[in-house]
């Protein structure tokens, strides 16, 4: 009986053996492998893109100063005027007539006091003679003072006349390209009434905001005073060919939305860009010593950014990260890895912490190349 119990023995050592054999085999044939990469520190660019709406240099209403009706519609709509030019002509015969009628007035009130002039001076003869008295001088005197009075009130009749008279030709503050003119000729306006719009789109600016955090990062990289050169990305998606520079600062945060008005000017040469447009100002900026990953590295746990870092063993762990900033397919980041740890790049929903896996090195040069990024 004793030999049987060793052979025994010895064959279920055997079947021992060679079972966990087998299940080594299969636990090293069903490690994934798994494409693996080192953070790599560079020097890049980014670009933000904030929305913009568009302001002519110059952008005006066109109102009527005095009443009447429109005798004469100058120009038309959409059109280049000049400044200076004539757009609309108001009936003026009302306000000559005021003028001929405070001129009449004037040249009355002129005559009459070449007239007492003489007269004082007669009257001054007389008293020096002692034909009349000193009183008789003095009263001539005052109707001659009263009449220069009237004269000054008078000579400003005629230029408030002369005034009103002008106004009946709405003239163009500046050069720049006429708005919708919604009264024609014969209407009847008030005064204030709109009659049209001017702007001159020879240059635009574009106003946009930025957080707090991003002014800062703007400060930091540009002199108080330097004009950033920035694009402007049209409301079709399309770029504007010509580059713009930031030109002012606003000088408090808007305290509703934690932002800062920035302004920048653009020229418009083709006059594309029309006051009231809207667009996306696009700024790039100059990130020096960035830790980068691929995005695809990066996943989520309850709002934490992790990727799995590959420990002893070929062990993946799970570790959190700090995102400084998104790039096209690629993440700077602030905090949490260094260019000694290697990282899951791809697979990262096949494993779960602990995990072991077979790892194929991809240098991070080599990602950037496949996403078409030097």
């Amino acid at each position: 009986m004793k030999p049987f119990v060793v052979l025994a023995g010895i064959s279920t050592c055997l079947i021992m053996l060679w079972s966990c054999a087998k299940e080594t085999k299969t636990a090293q044939a069903t490690q994934e492998i798994l494409p693996v990469t080192q953070p790599i520190v560079i020097d890049t660019t980014y670009t933000q893109e904030y929305v913009a709406s568009i302001a002519s240099l110059q952008n005006v209403e066109v109102r009527s100063k005095i009443g009447g009706y429109i005798e004469a519609v100058l120009v038309d709509e959409g059109k280049p005027v000049r400044a200076g030019q004539t757009l609309f002509r108001l009936g003026s015969q009302a306000y000559r007539q005021e003028l001929n009628k405070a001129q009449a007035i004037l040249r009355s009130s002129q005559a009459e006091a070449k007239t007492l002039a003489l007269e004082i001076k007669n009257t001054r003869l007389l008293v020096e003679q002692n034909v009349v008295s000193k009183s008789e001088l003095d009263i001539v005197e005052s109707k001659l003072e009263t009449l220069k009075a009237k004269i000054e009130e008078t000579e400003s009749d005629v230029a408030n006349a002369q005034l009103q008279l002008s106004l009946t030709e709405i003239k163009a503050p500046f050069s720049g390209v006429i708005g919708r003119i919604p009264n024609k000729t014969g209407s009847l306006v008030d005064e204030g009434t709109l009659l049209t719009t001017l702007s001159n789109n020879q240059d635009v600016f574009a106003y946009f905001n930025v957080t707090e955090k991003e002014y800062l990062d703007f400060t930091e990289q540009n002199e108080v005073g330097q004009r950033r050169p920035v694009k402007l990305l049209l409301a079709n998606g399309q770029p504007y060919s010509q580059t713009g520079v930031i030109e002012t600062v606003d000088s408090q945060f808007d305290k509703s939305t934690g932002t800062i008005a920035f302004r920048a000017k653009f020229p418009n040469p083709k006059q594309v860009l029309k006051n009231g447009a809207s667009g996306k100002v696009q700024l790039t900026s100059t990130l020096k010593n960035a830790l980068i990953v691929p995005q695809k590295s990066v996943f989520e746990v309850q709002d934490r950014n992790c990727v799995y870092v590959l420990e002893a063993g070929n062990k993946v762990s799970l570790r959190n990260v700090q995102i400084l900033q998104r790039l096209p397919q690629l993440y700077v980041i602030a905090s949490g890895l260094g260019t000694s740890d290697t990282i899951l790049y791809e697979g990262i929903q096949r494993v779960v912490d602990g995990d072991s896996v077979s790892p194929k090195l991809m240098p991070m040069r080599q990602v950037m190349a496949g996403m078409g990024q030097k």
